[in-house]
């Protein structure tokens, strides 16, 4: 009898307090932004896409660890009409001996990250590079790998999958990312995410074809960009979801090429 009155009494003092205006203040979430580019610019042609990413905690708050990523595409984007990815890497080469050892036509873009690492009152950066490749199909859907690589002040070498899923109207497809918890130093918090770049394309890749018995580098066709211009422009979408089960979201849009 003594418990269920305590239970009673906190339920009523919980309820007053939410009068009086002293209810707990809603946990803040992280804001984001999205910027995307095509390099180069020219409908009817391929192209590469960059992709921009950044993340803030909430004011006075710990950024909580990113943990997926879904960026969606428009449906005119020609992303399985180029050349990239016409080899694939498993991941278990990738984790043993990094990018070097696959293939080089398992290459599809590259990029660098940007993390910070809590360590007590302090905040270290670390700013890591990131190789795009593609990877087996999985589940009939195609697949590819962020593989970043972080020297100081965490050594560490991180493949994060990706498959391309369908998505609803406007939009094509959907990149979906998973990030995995990536341990900080010993005794900390993991580390967190705060800026994305990465590149979907040709841009800086070199292929090669057998001609003739040789070995000839080649450079790949990209994302085909369409004849014409969606009227609104080439529109994005980014959700971002952290560990603690918050999200943010991200809007951009390419403007039409003049």
């Amino acid at each position: 009898m003594a418990r269920k009155a305590r239970s009673i009494l906190t339920q009523m003092l919980v309820v007053c307090a939410c009068l009086l205006g002293f209810a707990p203040a809603a946990q803040a979430t992280p804001s984001a932004s999205l910027h995307v580019a095509f390099a180069p610019e020219r409908l009817g042609h391929s192209t590469t896409i960059e992709l921009t990413l950044q993340i803030a905690a909430p004011a006075g708050q710990i950024l909580a660890p990113l943990t997926q990523l879904d960026i969606l595409y428009p449906a005119t984007l020609g992303v399985d009409a180029g050349e990239l990815g016409l080899a694939s890497c498993p991941q278990t080469t990738l984790e043993v001996l990094g990018p070097a050892g696959c293939p080089p036509d398992s290459r599809m873009g590259s990029g660098s990250a940007l993390a910070e690492i809590p360590i007590g009152l302090e905040t270290l950066h670390e700013t890591a590079q990131v190789a795009v490749l593609r990877a087996p199909e999985a589940e009939e859907h195609l697949a590819l790998l962020l593989y970043a690589t972080g020297t100081t002040p965490v050594f560490a070498q991180i493949a994060f999958p990706g498959l391309l899923l369908p998505a609803p109207a406007p939009y094509g497809a959907r990149i979906h990312i998973t990030v995995p918890l990536i341990p900080g130093l010993p005794g900390g918090p993991n580390v967190s995410l705060l800026r994305l770049y990465a590149t979907l394309g040709p841009l800086g890749l070199t292929y090669y074809e057998h001609v003739h018995s040789k070995l000839v580098p080649y450079k790949p066709r990209g994302i085909l960009l369409p004849r014409r211009c969606p009227h609104h422009g080439f529109a994005f979408n980014a959700t971002f979801t952290f560990q603690d089960g918050s999200q943010a979201h991200a809007h951009a849009v390419v403007p039409c090429p003049r």
